[in-house]
């Protein structure tokens, strides 16, 4: 049985200056090698929360347990920096916060500032350059000069050289083309498969049908939801109170079904599946 990577304990926040709680008594397990995405409408909670596994702020009361680091309202901010050799965060659009002159530089940022002689440094950058599929011919070359897509690999690339144990995404695949949007979305996947625990916020259906196997939903500083994407897209009602919608494929699927098609998975998760489906469907009406 997998170990916790994380565990949230009746975690309450309130930021300075505002009256009303972001986060209200959540509590919840991120086991290792997890794939977790996080949805909400704007407002949530969806970035409070993410924001406190990473230790970029502490909790008002609660606690929270991130890789065998324990933080509360005491934590001293000296400690909670101790979190960033466990948790890399990729915020959104992180290609804006490129600023080298050179690939290699800007990888290497993260390893110089922790004083890593030059050989480890190296070896993280070209590591972390394959881990996003990249060339490394690429190291001496200007972020700038580089597609959007690459750009925004690079900028994860340099949260990979430090080595998380577990990576936060904030939408990393807004703005983005359907192409580089796969592309990412692949290389992200094969990190989990590697043993990285993921945790990814977004608003895209799609994307947690296809990539997750744990989901969170947040409305009003709570959790509302904590199942996996098969038992959260059954539940139409539920969805419907969140304004969240089916992916395309559930419902392509759903209106089949109730057309006379015969399918024996009614919520297929990515149009893959819904296209194994349909085919099973046809030779079993060929059969008949």
């Amino acid at each position: 049985m997998a170990k916790a990577a994380i565990t949230v304990k009746k975690l309450h926040y309130t930021y300075p200056n505002s009256a009303n709680e972001a986060l209200n008594n959540v509590s919840l397990t991120i086991k290792e090698q997890e794939f977790v995405t996080v949805i909400g409408q704007t407002g949530s909670g969806k970035s409070t929360l993410v924001s406190l596994i990473d230790g970029l702020i502490k909790p008002s009361s609660g606690e929270l347990n991130v890789a065998g680091l324990k933080i509360n309202a005491t934590t001293k901010p000296e400690y909670l920096s101790k979190i960033h050799h466990q948790v890399g965060f990729v915020f959104q659009f992180p290609e804006q916060q490129l600023f080298a002159e050179t690939v290699a530089q800007d990888v290497a940022f993260g390893p110089r500032n922790l004083g890593w002689p030059a050989r480890k440094i190296e070896e993280a950058v070209n590591k972390a350059l394959k881990m996003v599929d990249l060339p490394l011919e690429l190291k001496s070359h200007s972020p700038f000069a580089l597609s959007g897509g690459q750009m925004r690999r690079v900028a994860i690339a340099g949260v990979l050289a430090m080595n998380p144990r577990i990576l936060i995404l904030d939408e990393p695949t807004a703005g983005l083309d359907t192409q580089a949007t796969n592309d990412l979305l692949k290389i992200i996947k094969d990190l989990n498969k590697t043993g990285t625990t993921i945790i990814m916020v977004t608003h895209q259906m799609e994307q947690v049908a296809s990539c997750a196997n744990h989901v969170i939903a947040m409305s009003n500083g709570q959790i509302v939801a904590d199942t996996t994407p098969q038992q959260l897209f059954s539940d139409a009602q539920r969805l419907n109170k969140l304004s969240l919608t089916l992916p395309v494929s559930v419902e392509i699927a759903q209106f089949l079904s109730k057309n006379g098609v015969t399918l024996k998975n009614t919520e297929p998760l990515t149009l893959d599946r819904l296209a194994d489906e349909i085919t099973e469907a046809m030779r079993r009406k060929e059969n008949e």
